[in-house]
């Protein structure tokens, strides 16, 4: 029965859902707007059938953006929202320091004598380096190597300062002030201000606050079950659009096809928008940690996606999840992307470190990074509709498979997963990082 493909095709939900979260406007971690958000994808999925559609919450370091700015001096030399912008749990403060340009911030780049000084590096990685470098590992290099002052260079161009958390789950507040400043920015500091004595200043509040998970159940009710998820908080930038409202749009439209095909479920589905993402996967590792990791047969977590028309699966090695993706793409005879690295960046990391099988579900982009991700540019415009209802119908498809009988999920020992880490080259910055579980 194909029916239920014609419905998700012409379906409004997810679009609808996806609108009423970008007009919200801020989703940071902790405000009102990402309760606000909360509140609809917990009701949205009520609307859609599932049942005990409820809300979760929990504790957090809260974060609130005040002014930065870069000054040599009294004179400001990056100042502005279209310039220079803290990054989320930078502490508040000034430091001084000799700027210095480090290109890239490739972990080779800190070897030199960094004490004291304002170091800046891009949102990039080169090619020639085989893993993506993430912005936290290139921070925490910093305070490792005695840098006074942390400055991440946009690699987009568009006068776009990027965003992006610098704390851990042990040490929410970060060590030393950061900023992020848009490409022309960085140009223009990398040209005149080398080896001049600059001041970065963040100004900030750190109140306690209060985040939660939107949970909902479907199909029948097994003690094993699969989690469909995605994280519903965005950057107080931007609409979040891409980042995470279209992962949060594909939740309640798959919740929404479900609800003709739930006869087929012979696993019950836990959908969960977890709240928090963005300042270090709170939500999803105060979930992940409370379950028993031998009832969840398979974690589907979705996070930009739609931006790409193509859907990416990353399986993380799980040879039954890259399975499962094979089959969908070839019942439909239509493109999926798979790959079979390690990603620890998104919610389906906190189960896939103990061995439970997840997917990181994403759009395919060209070039590494985010690209408008992270930035006041991640917004409804960016979007189509098609896409979104073309990659939840492959989602739907998806997780009626990996719910049949049939379909058996082993999980990895978590000393193989530390191993492809380390195989992998992401190992040490995890380390430096304090996201290192093993």
């Amino acid at each position: 029965m194909t029916d239920w493909i014609g419905d998700v095709f012409t379906s409004d939900v997810g679009w609808d859902h996806l609108e009423s979260l970008v007009d919200i406007g801020d989703r940071m971690a902790g405000s009102d707007g990402e309760r606000a958000g909360l509140e609809l994808t917990r009701d949205a999925l009520a609307e859609a059938g599932a049942r005990d559609a409820r809300i979760e919450e929990f504790e957090i370091q809260g974060w609130e953006r005040g002014d930065s700015e870069i000054r040599r001096g009294d004179e400001a030399v990056a100042s502005g929202m279209n310039a220079c912008i803290a990054l989320p749990r930078s502490p508040s403060g000034e430091a001084t320091g000799e700027f210095v340009d480090l290109g890239y911030g490739v972990p080779e780049d800190f070897e030199e004598d960094l004490t004291g000084k304002v170091v800046m590096v891009s949102s990039d990685t080169p090619d020639s380096v085989d893993r993506f470098v993430h912005r936290r590992e290139k921070y925490y290099h910093a305070v490792e190597a005695g840098a006074a002052a942390f400055v991440f260079a946009n690699h987009a161009e568009g006068t776009l300062p990027p965003t992006g958390s610098v704390g851990t789950a042990d040490a929410p507040i970060g060590e030393i002030p950061a900023v992020g400043v848009s490409k022309e920015t960085g140009a223009r500091l990398a040209r005149r201000r080398e080896g001049e004595e600059l001041t970065v200043a963040v100004d900030c509040e750190t109140p306690d606050a209060t985040s939660g998970n939107a949970i909902a159940d479907t199909g029948p009710d097994t003690d094993e079950y699969l989690v469909v998820s995605c994280h519903v908080d965005a950057h107080d930038l931007a609409e979040g659009a891409m980042d995470n409202g279209a992962g949060t749009a594909s939740l309640v439209e798959v919740a929404n096809a479900l609800a003709a095909r739930e006869a087929e479920l012979d696993t019950r589905v836990r959908f969960v928008g977890f709240g928090a993402e963005e300042v270090g996967l709170v939500g999803s590792s105060k979930f992940a940690a409370s379950v028993d990791p031998d009832r969840v047969k398979a974690v589907v977590n979705v996070d930009s996606n739609v931006f790409g028309r193509t859907l990416r699966l990353d399986h993380h090695g799980f040879d039954a999840l890259a399975a499962a993706g094979e089959r969908v793409s070839d019942r439909f005879d239509h493109p999926i992307s798979l790959g079979g690295e390690l990603v620890p960046h998104s919610d389906h990391w906190p189960f896939v470190e103990r061995g439970i099988p997840g997917y990181m579900v994403s759009g395919e982009t060209a070039g590494r990074g985010r690209g408008w991700g992270h930035t006041g540019a991640d917004t409804l415009d960016k979007l189509e509709s098609r896409n979104l209802r073309e990659q939840a119908i492959l989602l739907t498809e998806l997780v009626v498979d990996l719910a049949g009988d049939d379909a058996s999920t082993a999980r990895r020992p978590t000393d193989e997963i530390a191993n492809a880490l380390e195989r992998e080259g992401k190992a040490t910055g995890m380390k430096i990082t304090g996201d290192w579980p093993f």
